[in-house]
């Protein structure tokens, strides 16, 4: 094997170890099929696979909806010692910080086009989990109403990798200024 795909390798593996604790599966086979044939195989280590959790993703977006916009901080203060106007002022902040960072991690789209309060048809055979019906319900479509809600679907999300399990309950880290 050449040295620059040695190399090439090399960081491939770092980088995967230090992201998700494994080595893919293709390193692997390729250190394996590069020793001779009469030596013995090269040890590889892999290290042990931490399994995810359902709401590690959960963390993971809070976690940066905190980092980008301090989400977190402004929904945990109470509001109440505040004018509208000092409100209004962090809101906007707040705003546009989480908004940059989601559209950063999501590609969202409206599941139906259209103008809320517009009258829209829905189709019989619809999907139920991108079309919610609400009212007087009767029958099995097509169904006519008013657009209440476009909702929104992600057609493609880019979160950061979980880090290890000691940090994946972190949403924010504590701060210390040492002087």
């Amino acid at each position: 094997m050449g040295f620059g795909r040695r190399v090439s390798l090399a960081f491939r593996a770092f980088w995967n170890l230090l992201r998700s604790g494994t080595l893919p599966d293709d390193i692997v086979a390729a250190a394996a099929a590069e020793t001779d044939h009469g030596a013995a195989a090269p040890i590889v280590a892999v290290a042990p696979t931490v399994m995810e959790r359902p709401d590690d993703g959960a963390v993971l977006l809070l976690s940066v909806l905190q980092r980008e916009g301090r989400l977190v901080d402004f929904l945990m203060e109470d509001l109440g010692t505040y004018s509208d106007a000092q409100i209004g002022a962090a809101v906007r902040d707040v705003h546009a910080n989480c908004r940059r960072a989601l559209a950063g991690a999501f590609a969202l789209e409206p599941i139906l086009e259209g103008a809320e309060e517009a009258a829209v048809s829905v189709p019989a055979g619809f999907d139920p989990a991108s079309v919610k019906l609400v009212g007087h319900v009767v029958g099995s479509g097509p169904f006519r109403g008013v657009l209440r809600h476009r909702g929104w679907r992600s057609s493609h999300v880019q979160l950061p990798a979980l880090g290890g399990p000691e940090g994946r309950r972190i949403v924010a880290p504590a701060e210390v200024e040492v002087s």
